[in-house]
Parts: structure tokens; sequence; C-alpha cells
């Protein structure tokens, strides 16, 4: 059963993005990736996907743990870069035709992501109330940025932190020391709505946030959405507020104070 009740005092909002305002849909990985094949062959990288897409794999599996490790943001251009040159080349990370692979990877998002529902009523009403933030997990920002412009996300938001943009990602607690800072408010006043237990609700609830777990992705199986099990060190913890859907963060603000952003 989802654990309800109201917080009084809150004066700022903060939200992930991908599976908590936005989804993308389930064929966009694999659109991804062939997308980043056709650039790669066309520039004469790979001649054998199966034994790319193993190198490729690998290193960027090095690369995440290393980040999630250290806290700092690591980039796509440098798991390409190694698999490519795994293969034989000698390239550096900062190739043009490494950059026009990793645009060609991103490319595949654009058409696929979509406001999760209820999303944009809840924006549009909350507007006007809360100065309100966004604090994303994403590796390279223009990408994130085109999104959120392309799905009319961007006046909503008096910040917008993207983690390939500071050099650190959540659960780190410079990304919501930054959140904090920009919304101009104390950290325990703003309410942070989330989808991965470890990034979203750890970090926000040890930088002194409220946290609000959102469990729209996880329910639904959505893609990237973080695996939850009942084994989740967050799941027997009655401390974390817990909701379904997007809108149902009013009936936690009921008993909120309202100001204007």
């Amino acid at each position: 059963m989802m654990k309800r009740k109201r917080i009084s005092g809150i004066r700022a909002i903060g939200f992930d993005l991908f599976n908590t305002l936005i989804m993308a849909n389930r064929q966009t990985l694999d659109e991804a990736i062939g997308r980043l094949m056709k650039s790669l062959k066309k520039d004469g990288f790979v001649e054998n996907e199966t034994v790319f897409m193993e190198e490729y794999g690998k290193a960027a599996l090095w690369h995440i743990e290393q980040s999630m490790k250290t806290g700092r943001e690591t980039h796509n251009r440098y798991w390409i870069c190694d698999a490519v040159n795994r293969a034989g080349n000698h390239v550096s990370p900062d190739d043009p035709r490494i950059d026009r692979a990793v645009d060609s990877y991103f490319s595949a998002f654009y058409p696929n992501c979509r406001l999760i529902p209820g999303v944009g009523p809840m924006l549009e009403e909350l507007k006007g109330k809360y100065p309100l933030g966004l604090a994303s997990n994403f590796t390279h920002p223009p990408a994130a940025r085109k999104i959120m412009e392309d799905l009319g996300l961007i006046p909503y938001f008096k910040t917008i932190i993207i983690s390939g943009e500071i050099g650190y990602r959540k659960p780190d607690r410079v990304v919501f020391e930054n959140l904090v800072k920009d919304l101009g408010v104390a950290s325990h006043e703003i309410l942070f709505m989330g989808d991965d237990p470890v990034a979203d609700i750890c970090g926000a609830s040890a930088a002194g946030l409220h946290a609000v777990f959102l469990t729209y992705a996880g329910e639904r199986r959505l893609p990237f959405s973080p695996e939850i099990s009942d084994k989740d060190h967050l799941s027997p913890d009655e401390s974390i507020l817990r909701i379904s859907t997007p809108e149902q963060i009013f009936g936690i603000l009921d008993g909120s104070r309202e100001v204007e952003s």
C-alpha cells in the first residue's frame, strides 16, 4: 500500500526527468543502437557488428560503474571510443567521427519520447505557485535539452541541472546542492520527485530534501526504469513517500505553503 501523508512548509519542487516527467517508447534503445552502428560503419569503424557490440557493452559497463563509484559523470563518447579502439583503431573521444556517432545515437530519442500522462496538467497547475527545478542524470546535455524543448518542458523550470553539464550525477550531493542554491530556498523546503530509489530518493534525502518516490515507471516496466524488488533497501522504509502517478503529488502538497516563483 502506498504511504501517504501531507507535508507543510514546501516552498519549491524539484523533479527528475526520465520516467518521472517523460518516458521513451520501447523501441528507442534498439533504434539508437541501430543509428550508432550506421554512423560508425559509414566512417569505417565497424566490420563485425557482433564483435563491436560485445566490446561496446564491456566498455559502457566499465565507464558507468566508475561513474557510479566516484559520482563524476561520464559520457557516451568514451565508451564508443574505447570500443572503436579495441577493434584496432586509434581515435580520441573528441574525434569528429565519434561526435557524429554520439549525435546519431541520441537522434533516436527525439521522436520516441513523450510526456507521462498527467505531467502537463500537473506542471501547469504548479507553475506560479512554486519555483520548479529539474535535476537529470543525462550524459549528453544537448540531447536532454532538445528533448525537453520538443516536449515544451523548458519554460516551466526556474533551473535545469543536467549531470553532463555540471560533471556530477545523482545521488552525489553536488547535484542537489546546485538545485537548492538555484531554487533559492532551504533544502528542507524542497520536495523532490523521482523514480530511481538510489539516485533520486537516497540522493535527495541525504541532501535534506523531502523525497517522493514515483512508482509509475517501475510498475509498468518502462524502458530505462531501475530494477526495484522487495529486497530493495527502500522497500521497508516507511518514511519514504510513494505515489503511483504524477498528479498524486497534489495530495502531498495540500497542506503546504505556496509562494510565487
